[in-house]
């Protein structure tokens, strides 16, 4: 069986999932912050949670030992102050099946945005240091779903409306969909729902669905709010990364909070 090393505490750990819990690797180059984040998750019975404070190539390597469900990762390493986008895009790249939620220090628009781009499928703020709302992060985001506040969201597609026009290929650079595919995805990504889409391009609501049927099975992905986010991990535009400053994350209500599952029916547009 392959072992990991908690850095933590030196000793050998096992990565491999118990039936029913969910396995969490939280990697950070700050070792309290680390260590803090991983002593809360504990507390939580169904997850099984490892804590590493490595540079970015070395967690790579431990990855590919035994990969967890959840990399809760940061945005800083030894290896440079935003090297965690980075290894996002490697694990991305390598380790599919990983899903990753990227610790912020702050929600700037230019952060978000990038954790998106880089693989994330949920974001979550230092400054919000509940561990309940953490748990629910890393458990919606474990059963498919996208986890992110109604202002990141609204960064997301801010930044897709201001883009160069989306241009999605495979990985030889082939297109993936058709000019008219390509027409309604853009409006997906404004916000517009199927009625407004087909009055826009001219089109009937029924063929409107059948387009979004065709683009979900060609991209792998089975709702708008994935499609969002495809489309702003492929943009042609990207965006400035800006120099981390101590700035607050004030995260909005409660009520005011989108976890969008991602299995949710594509008609509901």
């Amino acid at each position: 069986m392959s072992v990991l090393l908690d850095a933590a505490r030196s000793m050998p750990l096992s990565l491999k999932s118990h039936s029913g819990s969910i396995t969490v690797l939280v990697a950070d180059a700050d070792v309290m912050a680390c260590r803090l984040l991983a002593s809360g998750l504990r507390r939580y019975r169904q997850l099984r949670v490892f804590e590493f404070n490595l540079p970015a190539g070395d967690i790579m390597k431990r990855l590919s030992e035994a990969p967890p469900d959840i990399l809760l990762v940061g945005t800083s390493f030894a290896d440079g102050p935003l090297s965690g986008f980075a290894l996002a895009r490697e694990v991305r790249k390598n380790f599919p099946g990983i899903r990753i939620v990227v610790l912020l220090e702050s929600s700037q628009r230019a952060l978000v945005v990038e954790a998106f781009r880089s693989g994330a499928k949920g974001v979550f703020c230092r400054s919000d240091f509940e561990f309940k709302a953490l748990w629910k992060c890393v458990s919606a985001v474990k059963h498919g779903q996208i986890w992110a506040n109604s202002e990141q969201l609204h960064f997301v597609m801010e930044t897709l409306a201001e883009s160069a026009p989306l241009h999605l290929v495979n990985s030889k650079g082939v297109g993936l969909l058709t000019r008219r595919e390509g027409e309604v995805v853009r409006q997906v990504v404004e916000g517009l729902s199927n009625r407004e889409i087909a009055e826009k391009l001219k089109l009937s609501e029924h063929t409107v669905k059948n387009y979004l049927f065709h683009i979900f099975e060609k991209l792998g992905i089975s709702s708008r709010v994935e499609l969002v986010m495809y489309a702003v991990a492929n943009i042609e535009k990207k965006v400035a990364l800006p120099t981390l400053t101590p700035v607050s994350c004030e995260d909005p209500p409660a009520a005011n909070r989108s976890r969008v599952r991602s299995s949710q029916a594509p008609a509901s547009r």
